[in-house]
């Protein structure tokens, strides 16, 4: 906490001669500002996509974590009394809360895209199908499973487990695509800030020479350009970062079923990260220009 206040008294103490060494305008200005409000833009969506894929990730494990189905594939005359067993070997089975048979209106509903709602379950042999809900963690689906084949070979169970893995792997992917891109967002602001910082260094060898002469330090010199930098960087971040947010408040609300890119609104604490996002340009800025500042000034003679 002291380093960082010390940081900030160092980039927004004003120094009228000191800052005089570095040039208000130029490319160079306008180049750090502009990389600054470009990559803090990015980084918003960097961010947004990380917490959404987070928040994806957990809503598809909870959502089939504590469920399974039972598929009864039998003749119609051996249908009814599969049935009945397989309700009969749930109800002692544990870790499970409930179970209930799917009724054809159900059952024609989950048809419905494929075969449309006119689908006659009735006269169809359908396989029968028994929605299971589970309590807790004392449920096996392989004890279960083993139990079915035995006493009801006409039974499958499908845990959604080969469905849930896949999406929660998706979701994790996406995730950490989220933060490289934020990996490769600094590593280009701190090139650009550095390549800008040497550019006006490197521009301004004359006055630097002059300075010295009369008895400047390095350290001094270096402090003008880093103070510059640094509040380029910081004024270029609160643009980006605002311009992004008011674009990630205009998207469709989540209760909207018509919008597209929902699940990119930042919700509730994950704000907090939004709003340093431009001290943190301010911390790239500052260490990225010190180190190239003490090179260059290493390099004239």
């Amino acid at each position: 906490m002291t380093s960082l206040a010390v940081l900030l008294r160092q980039v927004f103490s004003s120094d009228g001669h000191r800052d005089r060494v570095v040039p208000p305008t130029g490319y160079t200005s306008i180049l750090t500002t502009a990389t600054s409000g470009i990559m803090a833009f990015l980084t918003v969506f960097a961010l947004a996509l990380s917490f959404a894929a987070d928040r994806l990730g957990e809503r598809w494990s909870d959502a089939l974590s504590d469920s399974a189905t039972i598929r009864i594939s039998a003749s119609a005359q051996e249908q009814d009394a599969q049935v009945e067993r397989v309700m009969e070997i749930l109800t002692t089975t544990q870790g499970v809360k409930s179970a209930r048979v799917l009724s054809d209106e159900e059952q024609r509903m989950i048809l419905a895209p494929w075969f449309g709602t006119d689908l006659p379950i009735e006269r169809l042999n359908i396989p029968r199908v028994i929605d299971v809900t589970l309590n807790g963690e004392d449920f096996s689906a392989k004890g279960l499973a083993l139990r079915l084949r035995a006493e009801a070979p006409a039974a499958m169970l499908d845990d959604h487990g080969r469905w849930r893995m896949p999406l929660v792997k998706a979701a994790n992917r996406l995730k950490v695509l989220g933060w490289v891109s934020m990996i490769l967002i600094v590593v280009a602001l701190v090139s650009m800030i550095t390549l800008a910082a040497r550019a006006a260094l490197s521009a301004n060898a004359q006055v630097i020479r002059v300075l010295r002469l009369i008895g400047a330090q390095d350290s001094y010199i270096a402090t003008a350009f880093v103070r510059r930098f640094s509040v380029r960087a910081f004024v270029g971040a609160v643009v980006g970062t605002v311009f992004a947010s008011l674009v990630l408040f205009l998207l469709p609300s989540a209760e909207d079923p018509a919008g597209i890119l929902t699940g990119l609104r930042i919700q509730g604490v994950e704000w907090l990260w939004i709003l340093v996002l431009p001290l943190f340009s301010m911390c790239i800025g500052f260490f990225a220009t010190r180190r190239a500042a003490l090179i260059v000034l290493g390099e004239l003679t």
